[in-house]
Formats: structure tokens, sequence, C-alpha cells
């Protein structure tokens, strides 16, 4: 599986079919995703660190990379990996590292510790990776404008606003696709006009379908950790009705 397929796979889809990327966390929800006929999947930093019993955010590097190499092994689909911020490590490391694991794609973050990173800097970290890659990964850059704030607080104007300023700066650093994790979906179609690379949009339970994300604007649609909530959920239900008999 190369990252080119994997590319070719967020372009010249019609507006209600978006390019949906299921999230295993091991490599039986990676199998079954495959089977279900996913043409890529897209590993979550949260439903990851779960199933290895670690909060989302402290999962020690070689454990995340170790979970996403089993999880590529297991399909015969392109695999992008989330990567938080990188863990630190310099681009050159990171890039051997995730190719060591088979993955083609990673998502890095623009917020360490509850904060967002100063868009020059993670620009240029950014540039590095795609330099130390080559053509040899697909960098989903992740903007957390949303989550985070703006300058201007929680106004959607000014959220919007810079959200459009880092991903245009993101993508002229090589990203193939900006992720404004939990931009309302209203703001999508703006977002993907104003930056130009195809735009990915989280989907959350009681939100938009997939297909109705892609209809507002998205071109990619990943879950975070909610595959894997909604799948611990059946086996908390399980778990009480066996108590319970």
């Amino acid at each position: 599986m190369t990252a080119a397929a994997l590319r070719a796979l967020h372009h010249g889809r019609a507006a209600d079919d978006p390019l949906v990327l299921p999230g295993p966390w091991d490599a039986e929800s990676a199998r079954i995703f495959a089977a279900a006929g996913f043409p890529a999947l897209a590993t979550p930093s949260a439903g990851v660190a779960a199933s290895l019993g670690y909060a989302d955010g402290s999962t020690p590097p070689d454990e995340m990379f170790a979970a996403v190499a089993r999880i590529v092994r297991a399909v015969d689909v392109p695999v992008t990996a989330d990567l938080e911020a990188g863990y630190g490590l310099p681009a050159k490391e990171l890039v051997e590292r995730i190719a060591a694991t088979g993955a083609v794609g990673c998502n890095i973050e623009d917020s360490e510790r509850g904060q967002l990173t100063g868009m020059e800097r993670q620009a240029d970290r950014l540039a590095e990776i795609r330099a130390a890659a080559g053509d040899a990964l697909v960098i989903n850059a992740r903007t957390d404008v949303f989550l985070r704030g703006a300058d201007g607080g929680t106004d959607l104007a000014a959220q919007v606003a810079e959200a459009v300023r880092r991903g245009l700066r993101y993508a002229a650093a090589g990203a193939d696709c900006v992720y404004p994790i939990l931009a309302p979906p209203e703001a999508l179609r703006e977002l993907a006009d104003r930056i130009g690379l195809p735009v990915n949009a989280i989907a959350v339970p009681g939100g938009p379908s997939p297909r109705e994300l892609g209809a507002l604007g998205a071109s990619r649609i990943t879950f975070g950790g909610g595959l894997h909530r909604r799948a611990m959920d059946s086996v908390r239900a399980t778990a009480e009705a066996l108590r319970n008999d």
C-alpha cells in the first residue's frame, strides 16, 4: 500500500461520497473494517491509547508505533496514523519510525499540553517532515483552533479566519489535507474553498452523517476515538447482561 494510493483517494470524489476512514484500535478491528470494504483506515490516538490502557495523549511512543505496525500488518489497505504532535521526535526520525510501521499517512496536530503551537513553528515542523518523507507520506495537518480557541476566543468568525490562515500556511509547507477538528459543519465549505486542500471532518454521535459532512464540504471523514467508544459501550452492555443473568 502506497502513499500515492492513499493520496489519490482524497481527490475526484462526489460531494456526497467523501473518503470515510474508520478508526481501528487494534489488528482485529482493522480486519473487520477492511473486510467491510473501506479502502483505507485511520488509526485514532484515543482509541489506541484506551486499548493499551492509557489516557489519550499518554501513550508511550514506542507502544503507539508498535500498535500502528500491528494494525498495518493485519490489513491490505492503506493506513494513516494519528501521531498526536509527533512525540517531540526530529522530523527524520519521525518519518523513519512511521515508515517502519508500514503506515503511509499521519495526522500531526498543532497543539501540545493544551496550547496551540505557533503557526510558523508548526509550519516549519511540517515542512521538515515533508522534506524527510518526500512523496512517501500523506500528511494530514490537524489544526486545533476550534478545540483550543483563536486569538478572538470562541467567536466563530475569528476561529474560521485563524483556521484558514493556518491551513494555507500548512498547505504551503507541504500538507496534503487539513483537519480543523471540531469545526462546525456549517463552516466546512468555507474552510475547504479558502484553504484549497481536502478538508478532514470528524463525525460525532448526533451530528451530520459522513455523507452529509461530504455535502457540506468535507472530502475526508474520520471518527477520532468514537468507534472504539461505541464498541466498548457494546462490551459494557454485554458485561452488565452477564452479571445480571
